[in-house]
């Protein structure tokens, strides 16, 4: 075995060299085309989820659209008067239909988006149970689209026979937008 001083230390700065080069090449090179490569298949995978989305969207397109016009067609009219005398109607057929007395309505405007406004109503209702889950079938069942926002049953004597119904109901505006039909 011939032992060169030289001979080492020249191998042990190319061994040194390499495994710098290696780290480098790693940290420098690698790893960045590793992380990018990682990023561009997530998003790959998302745009993908989105395409699958849009197809399912479009082959619903009809459906949605014509749900779209029914609820536009079913939601207050844009003047605030003529929405109140149809909700105000619409508790007067509905109470009528399920045989119960309305004690009081009180109708409140809230403007929740530039979108639409929206109409809600507190009333108190009473009647036997039977009346009173008419009542909320008829709500419920009305053209008009009102949602049932709260409602909380009360009996005023022993036997039930007499409920009262506090009932938060609130029925939508759609604002039209400017340029549209």
């Amino acid at each position: 075995m011939n032992f060169d001083p030289k001979n080492r230390q020249h191998q042990l700065l190319l061994i040194t060299v390499v495994v710098v080069g290696i780290f480098l090449g790693d940290r420098l090179v690698l790893t960045p085309l590793l992380n990018t490569w990682k990023a561009r298949s997530a998003r790959l995978t998302e745009l993908k989820k989105n395409v699958t989305n849009g197809e399912a969207l479009l082959k619903r397109a009809d459906s949605l659209q014509s749900r779209w016009a029914e609820m536009r067609t079913n939601a207050l009219p844009a003047e605030a008067p003529v929405a109140e005398s149809r909700m105000l109607r619409g508790f007067d057929n509905w109470s009528r239909t399920a045989g119960v007395s309305v004690s009081s309505i009180r109708p409140q405007w809230k403007r929740a988006d530039n979108d639409y406004v929206s109409l809600e109503c507190r009333t108190d209702v009473s009647g036997s149970i039977g009346d009173v889950m008419r009542f909320l079938y008829e709500v419920g069942r009305d053209p008009m689209g009102v949602k049932v926002d709260s409602a909380a049953l009360a009996t005023r004597d022993t036997d039930g026979a007499q409920i009262t119904l506090a009932l938060q109901v609130s029925g939508l505006q759609l604002i039209p937008q400017k340029g549209s039909k």
